[in-house]
């Protein structure tokens, strides 16, 4: 009998990916590189503002992530792991003063970056769409950085609360708090008529 594989347990191929990979296998390390790279760059992104920076963030995220298999447990989901790094990363960048963050949070929509809105057939219904992104996107953009983070690893990437909290080092429940504070203030944001699109797909645990 097969084990159920529970929400913070990885896929069959990113399991055999992380095993081959380390075992020095170069194809199954550069699609490794693939499959992790698209998701540093946008969490980067999410967090900076800053299209070049979160590419440069990003890049380095893949080569440390690639670096650090030995100390991977591949019975783990990949990207708490990974966003971990590229948190890491962006913090150290914002102790030398190279991030701004609150610049061009606008260039998700304009590049394309829908975020779990289903494309309307009606433009009226599209264009309307696109503008509540944008309004998110800015008062996402005025978060508190904790709160920031939570908002986007837990509304965005779907991590459970467990993973969030290895991903951040913090309690359960300081991720839970924070999560909650972030919506309600993202709420008073955008006004009584709007609220702001979750993703609360995946079990909380």
């Amino acid at each position: 009998m097969s084990a159920v594989m529970g929400p913070d347990a990885p896929t069959a191929d990113d399991r055999r990916l992380v095993l081959s990979a380390r075992s020095g296998d170069r194809a199954a390390r550069e699609a490794l590189g693939r499959r992790v790279g698209r998701a540093a760059y946008v969490f980067a992104w999410q967090l900076t503002g800053e299209r070049d920076l979160a590419l440069d963030v990003a890049q380095d995220g893949v080569v440390r992530f690639l670096g650090s298999l030995d100390r991977f447990d591949p019975e783990r989901r990949i990207e708490p792991w990974l966003y971990q790094i590229v948190r890491n990363r962006v913090r150290d960048l914002a102790r030398r003063d190279r991030v701004r963050r609150h610049e061009s949070l606008d260039a998700l929509l304009d590049d394309g970056r829908q975020v779990d809105l289903a494309a309307a057939d009606d433009p009226a219904v599209d264009a309307e769409r696109t503008e509540l992104q944008r309004r998110l996107w800015r008062a996402v953009s005025q978060l508190s950085e904790p709160h920031r983070e939570i908002f986007v690893l837990r509304d965005y990437h779907g991590l459970s609360y467990r993973e969030i909290a290895d991903t951040l080092s913090i309690p359960e429940g300081t991720v839970m708090s924070r999560l909650h504070a972030a919506r309600t203030r993202l709420r008073a944001l955008m006004g009584p008529d709007e609220r702001p699109a979750t993703t609360d797909r995946r079990s909380d645990r």
